[in-house]
């Protein structure tokens, strides 16, 4: 099947003072999708925002909200974060000890599902889940902070991730996290990746119109 590029800026990376304006800039920019990071300063070491900013941000766009919880026992939280206005919620398989119920929950709720996994975390963690999933991301370095180097095996892990996808739900979308930039960007799609999320090599990057075309450009997508 056809498949559509997306680029999801991480806002980890933006400017935390202009936020209302940075997602306008986004919109205006041609983007469709926006990545928060939610850190609690347990699951990852470090802390970066809650539902409440979220939730005061989504008046203000229209983006696609990619929330991604990089906390511990993320069901706790799960009604706060979508009552807050994301399109979808992605939990790490390793913060939840019962995921099948966390994912359920999620899309009871109404939002779409995800589920991350850690660059060392086997896929057979999430095997048996794909059917359910609208999207998995692999983390190409460890969560916690921006700005890091790609792990070069997690290039082989998304092609084999994406052979499952293939077999057990093709319409569940692959996500990679963590030192991507156009230039892995061709390696990246050629493996199986649909969406990218991109902090520091997107925002240090402007004017962002022409940083989202030099992505699709590297994707093949235009």
């Amino acid at each position: 099947m056809e498949r559509e590029f997306i680029l999801s800026p991480s806002l980890l990376s933006c400017d935390f003072g202009r936020l209302a304006d940075e997602l306008a800039a986004l919109e205006e920019a041609g983007l469709k999708w926006v990545h928060w990071d939610v850190m609690d300063g347990r699951f990852v070491p470090n802390i970066t925002l809650g539902a409440p900013i979220i939730k005061a941000l989504r008046k203000r766009s229209k983006l696609f909200f990619d929330v991604h919880l990089m906390i511990e026992e993320p069901e706790r939280y799960i009604a706060d974060f979508i009552d807050a206005g994301a399109d979808l919620i992605c939990v790490h398989a390793e913060a939840t000890r019962h995921l099948e119920r966390t994912v359920s929950e999620i899309r009871r709720m109404g939002a779409k599902c995800a589920v991350a996994l850690n660059p060392a975390t086997s896929l057979f963690d999430i095997e048996y889940l794909i059917p359910q999933l609208d999207m998995a991301l692999i983390m190409s370095v460890n969560p916690g902070f921006g700005g890091q180097k790609f792990i070069p095996f997690t290039l082989d892990k998304i092609h084999e991730l994406a052979l499952l996808r293939d077999d057990w739900n093709p319409e569940m979308l692959i996500q990679v996290d963590g030192g991507c930039a156009p230039e892995n960007t061709p390696d990246l799609v050629e493996a199986g990746a649909d969406v990218l999320v991109s902090g520091s090599a997107f925002f240090g990057f402007p004017p962002y119109r022409e940083r989202h075309e030099t992505f699709l450009r590297a994707a093949g997508a235009i």
